[in-house]
């Protein structure tokens, strides 16, 4: 599984946000599973298909929000694209209420609990399950490293909670996962604070990783890069304070009296904290889960190891949070062509934006940055003229 997520990764952008979204569906669909058994012994009709279809609604919302967002350069100057990324919540809305009122309109008679409760279920899955992965997704649009890093915190945590908890392992730490003890949980944390550190520090020289997604199409051997990069990759020097420069002499007989640390490997520390103390109880939720249906497993996709499910149920909280955190605390924003694109389509008429045109080749011709004589003799201000005339005809009938 390892060699498999490495192999994706180097495949290109576009290839793992496939591999989160196929998983995604199919961790749904292993959800909805055990529900749907339930509902076919009671003979609810329909619940699978609209399951099915609040998932496609779901996602068709979440991403295209996303692409509307990332790619507005490429969706707003689309004839085709255009009309659907300008009024994509209203499409989104009413895909979902036509959903909706074909659940009111087949409640039945005596199963009003069940379905009721059938249709909340559906609801929860879309919740825990697909909004969390499209922020996971967003985590790679934002740069490999948000994506990657929280995932290696999560299983760093999960494998050493193991191991500590094998052989050390004596009070139980939750009723709901037995297994599950105090002296794993904290060995776990621990290591994964020291290697989540440490595995930070070498991501972060690979700009494939650190760079924002600018062409899906790229892969590890694309020479990708990124100037300037997002300041938390920069290593700057940190004065150690004096007791800790007398440990350092006294062991090492070294004088140091500063390190340098890039603040992303602080952040690390923070985000191993949330996957050591907090995104466990994700998987104690996946185990309650099971629980209430008095099942084993969510499914047998992965030979021992169960279903998808049991392995990606503290992976989707952890995406989401480093989605949250690096929203938060990191990510830089600035002006970008898409954002002013955006802007002067949804907020100009096409008389403005015709002037902006105009003035916008005005300042690139009086700067030098455009031939002012190529310029003149080009069929430019032929074409913004005649626009303007189709203009002034228009409005005149």
């Amino acid at each position: 599984m390892i060699s498999a997520f490495i192999f994706v990764l180097a495949s290109g952008y576009i290839w793992s946000i496939v591999a989160v979204m196929a998983i995604t569906t199919a961790v749904y669909r292993e959800v909805i599973q055990i529900a749907h058994v339930p509902a076919k012994e009671k003979s609810v009709r329909w619940f699978k298909t609209m399951s099915w279809y609040f998932l496609i609604t779901t996602e068709y919302f979440l991403y295209g929000e996303s692409i509307i967002y990332y790619f507005t350069e490429i969706v707003m100057v689309d004839k085709f694209l255009l009309p659907f990324a300008t009024h994509h919540r209203f499409i989104s809305f009413m895909l979902y209420v036509l959903g909706f009122v074909f659940f009111v309109a087949n409640l039945k008679k005596g199963q009003y609990r069940f379905q009721m409760a059938q249709f909340c279920y559906t609801h929860m899955a879309l919740l825990l399950i697909v909004v969390q992965s499209h922020f996971i997704v967003e985590n790679i649009l934002e740069g490999l490293i948000w994506f990657v890093m929280p995932a290696l915190l999560v299983i760093c945590n999960d494998t050493f909670a193991y191991i500590c908890g094998f052989f050390w392992g004596r009070t139980p730490l939750i009723q709901l996962s037995p297994k599950k003890t105090v002296e794993g949980f904290v060995g776990g944390f621990i290591w994964t604070l020291l290697l989540g550190f440490g595995v930070t520090t070498i991501l972060m020289r690979f700009d494939y990783l650190v760079c924002p997604v600018q062409d899906l199409g790229a892969s590890a051997w694309s020479h990708v890069s990124c100037d300037p990069k997002n300041p938390v990759f920069t290593a700057v020097p940190w004065t150690l304070p004096t007791y800790a420069v007398n440990i350092i002499k006294y062991l090492f007989r070294k004088d140091i009296t500063e390190v340098w640390i890039a603040p992303v490997q602080l952040h690390a520390i923070a985000m191993a904290c949330f996957a050591s103390l907090l995104a466990p109880f994700g998987g104690f939720f996946a185990s309650a889960v099971k629980r209430a249906f008095k099942i084993k497993d969510f499914g047998q996709s992965i030979p021992g190891h169960g279903g998808l499910t049991d392995r990606m149920d503290c992976q989707f909280l952890m995406g989401f949070f480093a989605h949250m955190y690096h929203q938060s605390f990191i990510k830089t924003y600035s002006v970008s062509v898409g954002s002013i694109l955006a802007l002067t389509i949804n907020n100009l008429t096409a008389r403005e934006q015709i002037e902006l045109l105009e003035r916008l080749q005005m300042y690139l011709s009086n700067q030098d940055i455009i031939n002012s004589e190529l310029l003149a003799s080009s069929s430019m201000n032929t074409i913004i003229q005649d626009a303007r005339e189709k203009l002034i005809t228009s409005s005149y009938y």
